[in-house]
């Protein structure tokens, strides 16, 4: 096995959860989202070669699993009105001030996603690498803005999430 397949096998053990994610965020739980994988596997082995290792080598691979992940739903919708798919709760995380306070109701977890779904392809990607955990910072390599700028838009994001719940004022 050449040093690049080993290199790019354990790129892949060492961000398999990350890019498992990112296909579920953008794709959901069909076999789309085993496709994208697939997409992102080879772009991934495709652009190692280029990877002058400015970043870190899981920011790298963010950046290539989200272009690769708008890329694809471009193709496959032929605009960039995609849908996030959140099923693991994080979303209620978003709108809520603090952690007692959890939002408990199913139905307002379904209008925050529905809200999600309703942001600008930035605030999409910004928002979905934020429950993915990732720092400022991280956001903002990725993203291609300033980490100030990160910052932000997270907040105004989730005082516009934060907003909407609590005023109802959302669309169906």
């Amino acid at each position: 096995m050449s040093t690049r397949e080993q290199q790019y096998k354990l790129v892949i053990e060492e961000n398999h959860n990350r890019i498992r994610s990112v296909c579920r965020h953008y794709a959901g739980s069909s076999g789309d989202a085993d496709d994208l994988y697939q997409e992102i596997l080879i772009n991934i082995w495709k652009g190692m070669e280029s990877f002058r290792g400015d970043a870190q080598v899981s920011t790298w691979v963010y950046r290539v699993a989200v272009n690769t992940a708008l890329t694809y739903v471009n193709k496959k919708h032929k605009y960039l009105n995609f849908n996030l798919y959140w099923d693991d709760g994080k979303s209620r995380d978003l709108v809520s001030e603090d952690v007692e306070d959890k939002i408990q109701d199913e139905r307002k977890h379904e209008i925050v996603k529905d809200l999600m779904n309703q942001l600008s392809v930035v605030d999409k990607i910004i928002i979905s690498l934020v429950l993915e955990e990732l720092t400022s910072k991280e956001i903002a390599e990725i993203v291609g803005i300033t980490e100030s700028n990160v910052r932000v838009k997270i907040h105004r994001i989730k005082e516009e999430l934060r907003e909407k719940v609590k005023g109802g004022h959302y669309d169906y």
